[in-house]
């Protein structure tokens, strides 16, 4: 288990400049942004994909300063109705899976996308209660007849790919807790597994080790997000948690995305990490840096200071205490 981080806060320095900074501060493992929401700014993917010798020069430079790719970032909405919102986002994962295959990486990080509720509308519907009925209806039908037949599709894509594709579990996504996922997972293939990203789900309520446990059984975690949420109780008593409060107005949010321990503390993130290790992932932490309470260069410092504390880098021993 290493610690990494998605380069996204760092687009605006050179990838060369962005390694030299993190290999400095102990990071070993980089999730690079190659279209959607995380832009391209370090792997403009049209520039690498099928190019032996940029892709070679782009491993050599992070080899140079002793990092891996734990893995390409596309995040956009592959089911929107809009059928060229859709297209292109289902461009940009496709080619991430091909890329990602040529780069001898084997997991792309995505959303699930989210359908309207009906093949006549032209809005996302993010269905979170069963009741009115329509509200069922719609959300059988992005299940049903659109989710699944794409996902199945793209999940064959990946298999054919060698791939992993890892879903983060998001909020206005059709896919945004476990149960969730774990259908997905079932529907499609084993290439179909989560990003897990705790920050989505301690706002909801959701036990994160038990999360981790429940996704972990499946073997359904290809990838993991190391990024925090504070739940501010003053505000979440009288709004609750379903916020639509602007996230650049802090004082007035129920919650907050917080780098990692101030949200939760060390003896938190610990236990995150073992029982990561209980259920047998050993890839990266990748701190995702969306604090608004501090810059992305301190927020990221205390991060890996805190999760260098926590990984374990060697293989347990033999219990010889258990003999």
């Amino acid at each position: 288990m290493d610690v990494g981080v998605l380069t996204v806060p760092f687009g605006n320095e050179s990838l060369e400049a962005t390694a030299e900074y993190l290999r400095d501060i102990g990071v070993s493992a980089v999730e690079l942004g190659c279209g959607g929401h995380p832009g391209e700014d370090h792997l403009p993917r049209a520039e690498y994909l099928d190019d032996d010798e940029a892709q070679s020069e782009l491993l050599a430079l992070l080899d140079e300063h002793d990092l891996r790719i734990s893995a390409l970032a596309t995040h956009n909405n592959p089911l929107h109705p809009d059928e060229e919102i859709a297209e292109e986002a289902d461009t940009e994962l496709r080619e991430a899976i091909e890329l990602a295959d040529q780069l001898d990486v084997n997991t792309v990080t995505c959303f699930s996308g989210l359908p309207a509720g009906s093949p006549n509308d032209e809005t996302p519907n993010w269905v979170t209660a069963p009741w009115p009925g329509e509200h069922a209806d719609a959300h059988d039908y992005q299940w049903e007849e659109v989710a699944i037949p794409y996902w199945s599709d793209l999940a064959s894509h990946a298999a054919d790919h060698g791939v992993d594709i890892a879903i983060e579990m998001h909020p206005n996504m059709l896919v945004y807790e476990p149960s969730g996922m774990v259908r997905l997972r079932e529907e499609t293939n084993e290439h179909i597994g989560a990003n897990f990203d705790p920050s989505h789900l301690y706002w909801q309520g959701i036990d994160v080790t038990d999360a981790i446990r429940f996704l972990g059984e499946r073997d359904a975690i290809h990838h993991f997000h190391a990024k925090d949420t504070k739940v501010y109780d003053a505000e979440a008593r009288t709004k609750g948690v379903l916020d639509t409060t602007s996230y650049d107005e802090v004082e007035d949010r129920s919650w907050l995305f917080r780098s990692v321990g101030y949200g939760h503390g060390e003896e938190h993130w610990k236990d995150v990490v073992s029982t990561l290790r209980m259920v047998g992932y050993d890839g990266a932490l990748s701190i995702e840096h969306e604090d608004a309470l501090t810059s992305s260069r301190e927020g990221l410092e205390k991060a890996v200071d805190l999760l260098q504390r926590a990984v374990f880098r060697e293989q347990p021993g033999e219990a010889y205490w258990a003999e």
